[in-house]
C-alpha cells in the first residue's frame, strides 16, 4: 500500500508499506530499473506525479512498522514497572491514547492517593486490554485502507455511516468512537465498531444506492447491537 499525505507547500510525502523480504518486498527493489518497473506496475497513475521518484526512493530510508503486545511478564517491561513502583514515570505513545491514559491515571490517583504501587498495578490491569484493542484496530485500519477503499460496497457503507452520524447524535462510527468518545474504552469501541461495520456492510451489499436504505430501521438495528 502507498499513501500520500499533503504538506503545507503543496507537495506530498509518500509512504510505501511493503514487506522487508520475500518475493514481493523491499529486497527486490535493488536498483533504478527494479524500482521503476515496480512502481509502473503497481502504481501507474502515481508515477507521472512523481518526477523525482527514483532519487527520492533511493535517498529515503526503509523503516520498520510493527505491533508489540506485552505486559509485566516481559523483562524490559518488568524493569519499567519496578521503576514506576518507586515513583518513576510511565511512557505514552500516541496523542489520543495518551490523553486517555492520563485521564485514567488521574482517576486512579484520585481513588488511591499516592499509593503508587496500587495505582500503577490497577492502571496496568485497566489499560492492557485497551492498548491491545487500539493496536488491533490499527492493524484492521491498515487492511481496510489497503483492500477496501476501492470496494463499491465499502464506499456505500462509508456514505451510509456519514449519513447516520449527521442524522443521529447517538451514532458514532468506529473511527469516531476512538477519536471523539473519551468515555468509551478502546476495547468497547473495537467490539461495538466491528459489529456496526459488519451490519452496515451486509446492508450495503444488498443495495445499489444508499438512498434505498431505510435509515431509521438501520439505526434501530444499530442501537440493538
Amino acid at each position: 500500500m502507498m499513501i500520500a499525505l499533503p504538506n503545507f507547500d503543496g507537495s506530498f510525502t509518500c509512504t510505501l508499506f511493503f514487506a522487508h523480504k520475500g518475493e514481493n518486498s523491499f529486497e527486490q527493489l535493488r536498483d533504478e530499473n527494479s524500482v521503476r518497473e515496480f512502481f509502473g506496475r503497481e502504481f501507474p497513475d502515481a508515477v507521472p506525479l512523481m518526477p523525482t521518484l527514483i532519487e527520492d526512493f533511493i535517498a529515503n530510508p526503509t523503516g520498520n512498522l510493527g505491533t508489540i503486545k506485552c505486559f509485566r511478564g516481559m523483562p524490559a517491561v518488568r524493569l519499567c514497572w519496578r521503576f514506576c513502583s518507586r515513583g518513576g514515570a510511565i511512557l505514552w505513545a500516541g496523542m489520543n491514547c495518551a490523553f486517555e491514559d492520563v485521564r485514567i491515571l488521574d482517576q486512579l490517583v484520585g481513588k488511591h492517593g499516592t499509593d503508587w504501587q496500587t495505582v500503577y498495578e490497577e492502571y496496568g490491569e485497566l489499560r492492557k486490554v485497551n492498548t491491545d484493542a487500539i493496536a488491533d484496530m490499527a492493524e484492521e485500519n491498515f487492511y481496510e485502507m489497503r483492500d477496501a477503499v476501492a470496494d463499491p460496497v465499502f464506499l456505500r457503507k462509508r456514505e451510509l455511516e456519514t449519513k447516520l452520524e449527521q442524522t443521529y447524535p447517538d451514532y458514532f462510527s468506529k473511527y469516531s468512537m476512538v477519536t471523539f468518545r473519551e468515555d468509551l474504552p478502546y476495547s468497547l469501541a473495537k467490539s461495538k465498531g466491528n459489529a456496526q461495520d459488519q451490519l452496515l456492510m451486509e446492508i450495503c451489499a444488498g443495495v445499489e444506492n444508499v438512498v434505498d436504505v431505510d435509515i431509521e430501521q438501520t439505526m434501530q438495528r444499530l442501537r440493538s447491537l
